[in-house]
């Protein structure tokens, strides 16, 4: 087994190797393979030196420093566009005009990644609605991640973040990417240097947040305020259901909207409900739905099991929101289903049996012409790509 292959494997099970100490990383890295070499049990490998990650390296995840800095600009409100709710912003990172356009230039910056050819946007394209067009995520030296790269339109109204809600705040999730192995492998401390080197970046931050030198706490509350920005909606399907446009859809898509909600026929508005005045298409919450297994039948991803520990998440990954999944292909968290089609097609035959499927995975009998309207509806979902969302002019 590689340094790769078991790199992949902690990333897999939640155990992301982010230690600023390259040496002891490498350490950990040997160990981790001494140890997934020898010990297995029901095909999860057992990271018997979590607890050394842990003490030597600190959270995997990323956390808030100690320093509060706060945007000192005139707050800055998201408008929120047909079909959706107001945009939350949590009261530790207030937004200004000043650090979301600071926070769009680190986006899309490829200085954040150790060998300067990754950024946020290569995995969250705005070609791709904010996604990327490969089934799994390719990160630094073309490295394949575990999962299935979810799009960062509409992230703010998400409960956790990571399909497997590992990050409770967008913030946290800003800092993940940079120093994972897998994808920018830049350690946190690395990066701070290099910002703190590049003078317009010292002066863009000083005019953010005051003077003082660039921290990690700073940087992943820019990114988080540009990413709060990303907010697409006023689909066909808003225009209809919540404009009062009764034309804005065809009967193709009105039919599957009505197979769509009808709990004995597709019974999709379940975990992806809508609301009388808005539509989130996702009730933020984990399932099993028989996705991402192997020929013997086994969960290939734990999924939320490894965050818990609760028997009843293994395989369970947070329900994403459709709108736009038909710009978001390919799909599932393996990326293993290609096309809405093959979706629909998976969801007839009530995903894979295992023991923690979810309670509301059943076959479904529908016809030919219920599965293609289903479709139609999907596609009626895709929405407005928010305005100044792209590569910033560079000076």
């Amino acid at each position: 087994m590689s340094n790769l292959s078991i790199i992949r494997d902690s990333y897999e099970f939640g155990i992301e190797i982010m230690c600023t100490n390259d040496h002891l990383r490498r350490l950990i890295q040997r160990q981790a393979i001494r140890t997934a070499s020898t010990i297995r049990r029901d095909g999860i490998f057992l990271i018997l030196f979590a607890g050394l990650i842990l003490t030597a390296c600190g959270k995997q995840k990323y956390k808030a420093e100690e320093d509060k800095a706060q945007p000192i600009g005139i707050p800055y409100e998201v408008k929120a566009p047909a079909g959706l709710p107001p945009v939350p912003v949590t009261a530790d990172n207030r937004m200004t005009a000043e650090s979301i356009a600071l926070g769009r230039r680190l986006f899309y910056d490829t200085n954040l990644s150790s060998d300067g050819t990754i950024s946020c946007a290569s995995c969250h394209n705005p070609e791709n609605y904010f996604s990327d067009s490969w089934p799994k995520a390719i990160g630094i030296d073309a490295q394949t991640g575990p999962r299935n790269t979810p799009t960062a339109l509409n992230s703010a109204y998400n409960v956790t973040q990571f399909l497997d809600g590992r990050a409770g705040s967008l913030e946290e999730q800003a800092g993940g990417p940079i120093a994972n192995p897998l994808e920018m492998n830049l350690p946190h401390d690395a990066c701070v240097a290099k910002l703190n080197q590049d003078q317009k970046y010292v002066d863009e931050f000083a005019r953010v947040f005051g003077p003082g030198r660039i921290t990690m706490n700073k940087i992943v509350k820019s990114i988080a305020a540009f990413e709060r920005t990303l907010i697409s909606g006023n689909s066909p399907f808003d225009r209809y259901q919540y404009g009062g446009r009764k034309d804005a859809i065809g009967a193709e898509a009105i039919r599957g909207l009505a197979i769509f909600t009808d709990r004995n026929r597709g019974n999709c508005a379940t975990c992806h409900p809508i609301g009388d005045k808005f539509a989130l298409f996702s009730d933020g919450k984990f399932h099993n739905v028989g996705a991402g297994m192997n020929s013997e039948g086994e969960l290939t991803d734990m999924g939320r099991f490894v965050q818990t520990k609760v028997e009843a998440d293994r395989g369970a990954f947070r329900t994403p929101s459709l709108r736009n999944v038909a710009k978001t292909a390919p799909y599932m968290h393996d990326g293993s289903l290609k096309t809405l089609k093959e979706v629909v097609d998976f969801y007839m035959g009530g995903g894979n049996s295992n023991p923690q499927l979810d309670k509301e995975m059943r076959p479904l009998g529908l016809s030919a012409r219920d599965r293609s309207d289903l479709v139609k509806f999907l596609e009626s979902l895709t929405g407005e790509v928010p305005a100044n969302s792209g590569p910033p002019v560079k000076e």
